[in-house]
C-alpha cells in the first residue's frame, strides 16, 4: 500500500500479529498455524470485504485486506512474542 501512496503505518490494519517470511495468501481455511512452542491459530477466513471503503481506500482506491488479510480462531492459547518462528502445521492446507 505505501507503494501505491497510502499514509500507512505498520499497523494500519487493525491487525493483531504480522508476520514475515510467511506467504498466508498461499495456505487455506482449516489451515493451522504454530507460533513458538505454544501457540496456534486455525484460519477460518481468507479476505474481507472493504467496509463502506475505509480511509486508506480513500486515499489510493485500493485496499489489500480483501486479497490478503487472513482471519483465524485460537486452537491452543498462550502468549506470541516478537521473534516467533511460525510453523504450517498442515501443508494440506493450501492454495484456499
Amino acid at each position: 500500500m505505501l507503494a501505491k501512496g497510502a499514509n500507512v503505518g505498520p499497523w494500519a490494519f487493525a491487525q493483531n500479529v504480522m508476520t514475515e517470511g510467511i506467504d498466508l495468501c498461499t495456505l487455506g481455511i482449516g489451515c493451522r498455524l504454530k507460533f513458538g512452542e505454544h501457540v496456534e491459530l486455525e484460519i477460518t477466513q481468507l479476505g474481507k470485504k472493504c467496509h463502506s471503503r475505509c480511509e486508506i481506500f480513500k486515499q489510493v482506491e485500493d485496499c489489500i485486506i480483501p486479497r490478503e488479510g487472513i482471519f483465524t480462531k485460537v486452537t491452543k492459547p498462550g502468549s506470541i512474542v516478537v521473534g516467533d518462528v511460525i510453523t504450517v502445521c498442515n501443508y494440506w492446507c493450501g492454495g484456499g
